[in-house]
């Protein structure tokens, strides 16, 4: 079977996030004073060719862990569909 993994990748909330807080400086430049709190990270799709959606997440859990994300600085979670 084939998942379509979605992977969202983010800085842990203890770290500074230096381009979320450009971000907001922009924003607060252009005006749009509503927004606070801006977080950069990342998303990440990935197809994966797995027997079952336990062996997907498996999959995905040790990319994630072993490449995706830094995980002294970051935290992930993901969502498997069906394909």
């Amino acid at each position: 079977m084939k998942f379509l993994a979605e992977i969202n990748v983010m800085p842990q909330k203890e770290i500074l996030d230096p381009q979320g807080k450009a971000v907001l400086i922009g924003l607060q430049n252009l005006g749009i004073n509503q927004v606070e709190g801006v977080r950069i990270g990342k998303h990440i799709t990935l197809t994966v060719d797995a027997a079952s959606e336990a062996e997907a997440n498996e999959v995905v859990t040790n990319a994630c862990k072993k490449l995706l994300a830094n995980l002294i600085m970051e935290e992930f979670e993901f969502t498997l569909t069906a394909q």
